[in-house]
């Protein structure tokens, strides 16, 4: 059977009558249940500028998110399926088949803090492996005296974003604006997006807080607080400045359980070697 006719038939099989939404079990982008953390971690690790996948959204029934990768960042958009069409951004789509004629265009896409993308790539769902396994050489256990309790499950914080903000200067007062990109703990910023190396890293590990400021003669203004400088960055709109303030509140919440987690673990050690040995 040749590609067109087989291409013909799959659309052919998506509109058929069952459900809209149960279609989507059969297109291969389409991911199910993945989560956001997976996702940017599929993307990020296995993708490329401009790959996306679908994914369920667990807000409500019928809401699905739309994971694109944007160069070194991941973005997330709504897809909505009201019951009778798919909704997505300024389009409505009253079938799956022209939902999913749409993305073969290679459509272009502009997000709230103005990133444009192009979608190129579907992600597929199912992606072969090698099967190359070694063979157990040296299998043997440390006796740190840890316990299952001790196996905590963790994994760096994956949410991603990216945009131009404009920051005051730590010795001369003056406001530039900056490239801001924030991945896992690191908080950089470039001159510009084009700009390879970053003029500075901040870590967000050692970050006490970061809120709203009010102190400044502009608009949309937050800041983050260090123990060595507060630095003081404005946005362009304020719903652009709350999604800073709340993902990187989030990445702290984040930091704060692994650094929770760390402790308790080092806490256990420590008691551990602290025992007296028998008869000692």
């Amino acid at each position: 059977m040749g590609r067109v006719e087989a291409r013909e038939r799959n659309m052919s099989h998506l509109d058929s009558s069952e459900g809209e939404a149960e279609h989507l079990q059969h297109l291969g982008w389409y991911h199910g249940n993945l989560t956001r953390h997976a996702a940017e971690a599929l993307l990020l690790s296995n993708g490329s500028d401009g790959s996306y996948l679908l994914r369920d959204s667990n807000e409500k029934t019928g809401l699905y998110s739309l994971s694109v990768r944007a160069k070194e960042s991941v973005k997330h958009f709504h897809v909505e399926y009201t019951g009778y069409s798919f909704k997505f951004g300024f389009n409505e789509f009253s079938s799956l088949k022209e939902f999913v004629n749409h993305f073969a265009n290679q459509p272009l896409i502009g997000s709230e803090t103005g990133t444009l993308i192009v979608l190129k790539h579907p992600y597929p769902r199912q992606v072969e492996e090698p099967s190359i396994y070694e063979s157990v050489r040296v299998h043997t256990a440390m006796q740190t005296g840890r316990t299952e309790s001790d196996l905590v499950p963790t994994a760096p914080s994956l949410g991603t974003k990216e945009g131009y903000l404009t920051k005051q200067g730590g010795l001369v007062k003056t406001w530039k604006t900056r490239w801001f990109t924030l991945h896992r703990n690191e908080l950089k910023y470039f001159k510009d997006q084009m700009t390879p190396e970053p003029i500075r890293t901040l870590d967000l590990t050692e970050c006490s807080a970061v809120q709203f400021d009010y102190t400044q003669e502009r608009v949309n203004c937050f800041c983050l607080v260090f123990p060595y400088r507060t630095f003081y960055l404005c946005a362009k709109t304020g719903v652009e400045a709350d999604e800073w303030i709340k993902i990187l509140r989030w990445k702290m919440s984040q930091i704060r359980k692994q650094l929770g987690q760390d402790g308790g673990t080092m806490r256990s050690q420590s008691f551990f070697f602290k025992q007296p040995l028998p008869g000692k």
